[in-house]
């Protein structure tokens, strides 16, 4: 039968104050681990600009438009510029973004380009209270850079379709979808950016030019 002894008070003490200081270091080591900061610099942010010259053969238009947020895939509904290096993928550059969700980008600068081409008073987005004879619904398909397989440089790809409804009928009476598809000249962000803003400065102004001179705005 085994015989049970004491433990000497000296021991025991010991063995507290042992247990007692490694939970003290590791209830320290967990709040160290956890009080890390992490230094991260911010985003660096990058906006593109409306467009702001046209043909002087433009009509004069006095309906009044309204300019719908775009709709889009949900990978292009975020501030975050997206790159394709394959047909089935996206993703994004790192450590950029735009300045707003690329819908709200796009429809922001729309509305600018019909004001820059001072053809027409009444325009604005559909959200605010604007009796609109027409609305412009917009759809962002394709909004980011696109690698080609070997390629040092990509390819901008912006492509928006547009639909001109008729209010308060709501009925399309025209739909048009406007591409453009620029080369970078090189890999660096600055020309990433400044292909983007070409291609999207053409497709906005194509859009504009082809909603002023639809027929249903002259009557």
């Amino acid at each position: 039968m085994p015989i049970s002894r004491p433990i000497p008070p000296v021991l025991a003490r010991r063995s507290l104050l042992l247990g007692s200081a490694a939970m003290v270091l590791g209830a320290g080591a967990l709040g160290g681990c956890s009080a890390l900061p992490i230094n991260r610099p911010p985003p660096q942010l990058y906006t593109l600009s409306p467009k702001s010259v046209f043909p002087a053969d433009l009509p004069v238009v006095s309906r009044q438009l309204g300019v719908d947020r775009p709709s889009s895939p949900a990978g292009l509904a975020t501030t975050r510029i997206a790159v394709a290096r394959g047909p089935y993928t996206i993703d994004y550059y790192a450590g950029v973004q735009w300045i707003d969700d690329a819908p709200n980008m796009v429809q922001r600068l729309l509305i600018e380009s019909f004001e820059n081409s001072k053809r027409i008073v009444g325009v604005g987005p559909e959200s605010v209270a604007l009796r609109s004879d027409f609305v412009l619904r917009i759809e962002l398909r394709e909004f980011q850079a696109e690698y080609a397989e070997g390629a040092e440089a990509p390819t901008i790809n912006v492509r928006i379709n547009a639909k001109l409804v008729r209010m308060p009928q709501r009925h399309i009476i025209a739909s048009a979808t406007m591409e453009r598809l620029m080369p970078s000249r090189d890999n660096r962000m600055g020309s990433i950016v400044e292909t983007f803003d070409e291609a999207l400065g053409k497709v906005l102004r194509d859009i504009v030019v082809w909603t002023l001179t639809n027929p249903a705005l002259q009557g």
